[in-house]
């Protein structure tokens, strides 16, 4: 009997043991530095130090807006557990326009993670001093008004289309010009290339602050704290947009490691070193999971279908 117990609790704490034994390799479908890629390296950092995880590995697969990415993980992965990958609004769009055969529904979503908000700058220098000034021009002749983003049918593009029609644009009238990297786009605005640049907050932050650029709106529903920007909604545009990021997992596995996967996200965005991340990087938490974000996932995907539509680029 006693040799029983001893076996049993060896057992138990074995398995105990193994709760905090996770490995997980997580991809980033995008080049070092941009959101994905500072995303998935911040998981990394926090499943370790909250012994979440024994070891995690971060892969970067850059190209066609996460679509490569994804394609080589559905193809790749599928079964295994340990293997993860980041994505986002932009990955919607970008299924879409690339007419991908791989798309989110052959993933696992286990939950969206953070959001970031759209900003519109101008040069310093620029003549638009707000959104009223950006709509003016805009109406007057669309086509004059250069728009500096990311990657085509990405948030960025989708956002410019969404301003255009709420205030009776034709969206196939935006002369949207896509750059590859946030770089490249931040030069061009600060050169006075486009009229008004579009992307995340955070890449615009240090040249707001510096005064280089001014920023006439931000795409909350909300002001945000420490913001110091109208939303477009203030400014008279009623477009609210959100680019969020997911965390999701290998095809077919099974729903008990579908659970621990999640069980293990939970506890991450819960800690408080994932809080600390959040907000050094300036990031909203919008954590969503389970059947939440399931649904919400699917909403996002028709409502992108149809601005891209809009803005020609899907039929």
């Amino acid at each position: 009997m006693r040799k029983l117990l001893f076996t049993v609790a060896a057992v138990a704490m074995l398995a105990a043991g193994n709760a905090f034994a996770a490995e997980y390799k997580i991809m980033a479908p995008a080049a070092p530095g941009g959101g994905w890629d500072q995303t998935a390296r911040t998981m990394q950092t926090v499943l370790q130090d909250e012994k979440i995880a024994d070891n995690v590995q971060v892969n970067n697969v850059p190209g066609a807006g996460g679509t490569i990415g994804l394609a080589q993980f559905v193809n790749q992965a599928k079964g295994d557990a340990s293997q993860l990958i980041v994505g986002g609004y932009v990955m919607v769009g970008a299924i879409l326009t690339n007419a991908s055969p791989v798309t989110l529904d052959q993933v696992t979503p286990i939950a969206r993670l953070t959001g970031e908000y759209e900003a519109l700058v101008v040069p310093a220098a620029s003549d638009i001093k707000d959104m009223a000034g950006l709509v003016e021009k805009l109406k007057a002749d669309p086509g004059s008004v250069s728009w500096g983003g990311g990657s085509a049918g990405g948030t960025d593009h989708i956002t410019a289309g969404l301003i255009a029609k709420a205030v009776g644009v034709d969206p196939t009238k935006v002369n949207y010009i896509a750059f590859a990297g946030g770089g490249e786009a931040l030069a061009a605005i600060l050169g006075g290339q486009v009229t008004v640049g579009i992307s995340g907050y955070g890449e615009f932050e240090s040249q707001i602050k510096a005064g280089q650029l001014r920023m006439i709106g931000i795409s909350s529903e909300e002001r945000v704290a420490d913001i110091d920007a109208p939303t477009f909604k203030e400014g008279g545009v009623d477009v609210a947009i959100q680019n969020w990021r997911m965390i999701a997992a290998a095809p077919g596995i099974s729903d008990e490691q579908k659970a621990a996967i999640g069980a293990d996200i939970e506890k991450m965005v819960k800690s408080k070193s994932w809080q600390d991340a959040l907000s050094a990087k300036g990031w909203a938490d919008t954590y969503l999971a389970g059947d939440d974000f399931k649904a919400q996932l699917a909403e996002d995907v028709s409502s992108t279908t149809s601005i891209l539509k809009d803005v020609g680029l899907i039929k």
